[in-house]
């Protein structure tokens, strides 16, 4: 089964959409360039024959195989514990943003078992390793910019320390939807925030770029951007 999905992904690679991923996910090894559209194709097509054989081998050579098997947990419907377990095994597979992101934005049964999550994600805030510190923040900002929830988000993403830049990009990001989202509880955070200089600037940034933003909201908040450089 498994190089019968290999050959599939070789058949169905495209050598210019190859190259155009590869500038957008620098430093990606084994990336043959398989559509995204394509890939959710097969990943359904693998959970209503095997999945179960396909999850179960490690030996991935090809950023489309853990890609794969990211989309394939999205679609499994097994008892809550069954499926954290399968998030857990696969998170340390995430080696870049588009791993990442894909497979949180799969994770819909999230909406369902928001509580249960949120507890789950605790832990990866605080990792040493960038992926996985997306991996919860992105989960956090897909999942969790609501009235329920909005200030223990800030307050969990005013304590991610990490360097990676792909962290701190995600909580740049995270804040600037929690802004558009939630504009007064976030202005408020912005206002006596701890987070590093860089995300400060770059969630600042990405609020002026947003198309859901007025434009005198904007001009507030370019004039915090000036007075923190």
């Amino acid at each position: 089964m498994i190089e019968t999905i290999r050959n599939e992904l070789l058949v169905l690679a495209e050598p210019t959409y190859q190259r155009f991923a590869m500038r957008l996910l620098p430093g990606t090894d084994h990336l043959l360039g398989v559509r995204l559209p394509k890939l959710r194709q097969m990943a359904r097509k693998i959970f209503k024959r095997d999945y179960e054989a396909y999850l179960q081998n490690n030996d991935e050579l090809y950023f489309e195989e853990i890609m794969l098997k990211g989309m394939i947990i999205g679609y499994i419907k097994v008892p809550l514990d069954a499926k954290l377990e399968l998030i857990r095994q696969f998170v340390p597979k995430i080696n870049n943003w588009s791993v990442c992101d894909s497979f949180c934005s799969g994770l819909k049964f999230t909406k369902d078992h928001q509580m249960e999550v949120w507890t789950f994600l605790q832990p990866y805030f605080q990792s040493s390793h960038e992926f996985e510190v997306r991996f919860a923040v992105v989960m956090a900002l897909i999942y969790y910019i609501e009235d329920l929830f909005i200030e223990s988000v800030l307050e969990t993403l005013d304590q991610v320390k990490h360097q990676g830049y792909y962290a701190q990009m995600a909580v740049a990001w995270a804040i600037s939807i929690c802004f558009i989202k939630q504009e007064k509880k976030t202005q408020t955070y912005l206002e006596n925030h701890s987070l590093d200089p860089f995300t400060y600037q770059k969630a600042l940034q990405k609020i002026i770029e947003s198309n859901q933003v007025d434009k005198k909201t904007k001009a507030r908040i370019k004039k915090m951007k000036k007075s923190e450089r």
